[in-house]
């Protein structure tokens, strides 16, 4: 949707209630106020002069003394230094200003990063069990805490213990039997998936009778998707170098000795 057009400013009196209304909201930099008249009037001797009368009278700030006041608000709120440094630079604010007013508040005031992220940590989070790691390194980041100082408040929370990541909060969800008969239908061996079930840190104490179990009912059967996965590729197994690259492939999908063998002799019949 189109913004309607701003009345203009008829007088520089209209220019000066612009920029008093404006800065009556919230504080803004010099730059953002420049803007804001620049929709107000054409008259760009009026807008400097309006500038300068605020700035003299001390409405407006410059630059660093701006970043200084949002430093010292941002840090009572516990915002980290990454996040005062990004939502500064959106406001236009350069870089240099910016890295002096957080040095200059962070040692009028003793800020202590570590500590800052610990309190935010302790006050947002009794215990882990509603969220995951990923979840809580992304708002802690958010906020400006970098990655040295959210694993520190970690470490220093009571509750760590119960932080688990997402892929371990889906493995508890996940069904040992499903999982099996998922991969297995990839056409991949009892090796492969082992490994592949490993590293989705599912439990896998029970996973030998689950097997065991599956394969009595016919849901799996390695040594027939063997064959399967063997017919797929056209090695001539007459051949000793494609022989030995059939077994080699037929491995890495996770077979076993006894299973390759018996795909070869059955597919050499």
């Amino acid at each position: 949707m189109q913004r309607p057009p701003l009345r203009q400013a008829k007088t520089i009196d209209n220019v000066f209630n612009s920029a008093y209304w404006h800065l009556s909201q919230q504080d803004f930099t010099i730059n953002e106020i420049r803007t804001k008249l620049e929709r107000k009037t054409e008259n760009q001797e009026w807008i400097d002069t309006v500038l300068a009368r605020l700035i003299e009278g001390g409405y407006l700030k410059n630059d660093f003394d701006f970043a200084v006041r949002y430093c010292e608000l941002a840090f009572s709120h516990e915002l980290g230094a990454g996040a005062i440094r990004r939502k500064l630079q959106q406001r236009g604010v350069s870089l240099t200003d910016i890295d002096s007013a957080i040095e200059r508040v962070t040692d009028e005031q003793n800020v202590d990063g570590y500590e800052m992220a610990t309190s935010r940590l302790l006050s947002r989070f009794d215990n882990f069990y509603g969220t995951n790691k990923e979840k809580v390194y992304a708002q802690m980041t958010a906020k400006g805490f970098s990655r040295v100082e959210i694993d520190h408040a970690l470490a220093a929370h009571p509750m760590r213990e119960t932080l688990r990541s997402k892929m371990a909060v889906k493995a508890d969800k996940a069904d040992l039997s499903t999982e099996i008969i998922k991969l297995y239908s990839k056409g991949k061996g009892q090796t492969l998936i082992q490994q592949e079930l490993k590293q989705r840190l599912i439990d896998l104490s029970d996973f030998e009778d689950t097997l065991y179990q599956l394969t009595l009912a016919g849901d799996v059967d390695f040594y027939q998707s063997c064959k399967v996965e063997l017919a797929k590729k056209r090695y001539d197994l007459s051949d000793y170098k494609d022989k030995s690259k059939a077994y080699a492939y037929l491995s890495r999908k996770g077979f076993n000795s006894d299973e390759i063998k018996e795909a070869m002799r059955l597919d050499d019949e």
